[in-house]
């Protein structure tokens, strides 16, 4: 089977699995959206080759390799055929090299259809970083902590708008109680492969709307190139009354663990200030989520504000959090500014 491009290997066929069959450590790095774990060797067995090939010799580490590779050749073939019951698969390993050549000779013989990724994941890396330069027409909506502009985003969505959802790619709601309730985050190589996947899905003839981020999403870093065209794109900023706010986050934070809660708190304390923190602490142990969150907000308010500064925004005053209300105020706000046509005809594509 000829080795195919990296399109054509991503646009394969939706009943082909894509097959990884690099070490575990290397997929759990970072691997293509969706493709699912085949390693041939172990973590060990492979730093066992690649300390021979470094130390003996390149003919010495292959036979190292086939050694350990004959006795696993059935069990193999058995999870392969668990993972992909119609015997057809992609595969591909880190450059197309001697590890995905080998699996690929095994399924065949065993009777599966392979296409074979050309120069590997490491192609895929490759096409994935180039993402980030593209240029895209973007808009940003913006808002102090607590306007709910996830929210409005998702019904945005729900309406037809285009949306990049950078806070469910990282698992993280961006402040200090931003993992509260949410799955461990990926790796910066996994959040950046994903992040590739989703721009690759989006029209390119339509504005995107995505939320204004700082530069880094808790634990994970927005790519600097990308990061760059949000903040000079257009910029729409939500702006809700502060007992507004104060009493949605309250009435969220209310459900969550008051241990989890303490945490987030203690990893701002510097921040905070000491009588803050402590304050903070006593109103979660009282069950007060009003009063935490209002000296919470103390802080992040005057840091977004502080981030504004300087930044070209339409303003859109609401006197609610209502998702519904304030998409149609964001889009009429939009409309008005012709920020969608003004994007439109600045994309590189509408000449």
């Amino acid at each position: 089977m000829p080795r195919i491009s990296l399109p054509d290997f991503l646009q394969g066929p939706e009943n082909a699995p894509i097959l990884d069959v690099r070490a575990p450590i290397e997929y759990a790095q970072g691997h293509i959206p969706g493709a699912l774990s085949l390693p041939l060797f172990t973590d060990e067995e492979r730093a066992r080759i690649g300390t021979t090939y470094k130390q003996v010799s390149q003919h010495k580490a292959v036979l190292l390799g086939l050694d350990l590779f004959g006795p696993k050749m059935s069990e193999m073939v058995r999870a392969a055929s668990k993972l992909a019951p119609g015997k057809e698969v992609r595969l591909h390993c880190w450059r197309g090299g001697m590890r995905s050549g080998t699996v690929q000779w095994l399924l065949e013989l065993a009777g599966f259809q392979v296409h074979l990724l050309n120069k590997g994941y490491k192609d895929y890396r490759h096409w994935a970083l180039a993402q980030f330069a593209e240029p895209r027409p973007l808009l940003v909506l913006g808002g102090l902590t607590g306007s709910g502009k996830t929210d409005v985003l998702h019904e945005l969505a729900r309406r037809q708008e285009p949306l990049l959802d950078l806070e469910g790619l990282a698992h993280h709601k961006g402040s200090a109680f931003g993992s509260i309730g949410l799955p461990p985050q990926p790796t910066q190589e996994q959040f950046e492969n994903n992040l590739a996947a989703a721009l690759g899905q989006l029209p390119a003839a339509r504005p995107v709307w995505v939320e204004d981020e700082s530069r880094t999403i808790g634990g994970i870093h927005i790519p600097t190139p990308f990061f760059e065209q949000m903040s000079s794109a257009p910029l729409v900023v939500l702006e809700i009354p502060r007992e507004v706010r104060v009493r949605k986050l309250a009435a969220e934070y209310g459900r969550e663990d008051a241990g989890a809660l303490a945490t987030s708190i203690l990893r701002i304390r510097k921040r905070l200030g000491g009588l803050a923190t402590k304050e903070a602490l006593a109103a979660i142990a009282e069950d007060d989520m009003e009063k935490m969150v209002s000296l919470v907000l103390d802080y992040y308010d005057k840091t977004y504000s502080h981030g504004l500064e300087g930044r070209r925004a339409i303003r859109v005053p609401s006197d609610t959090c209502d998702a519904a209300v304030n998409a149609e105020l964001v889009l009429r706000a939009a409309r008005e500014a012709k920020l969608f046509s003004e994007l439109i005809s600045d994309a590189p594509h509408a000449a």
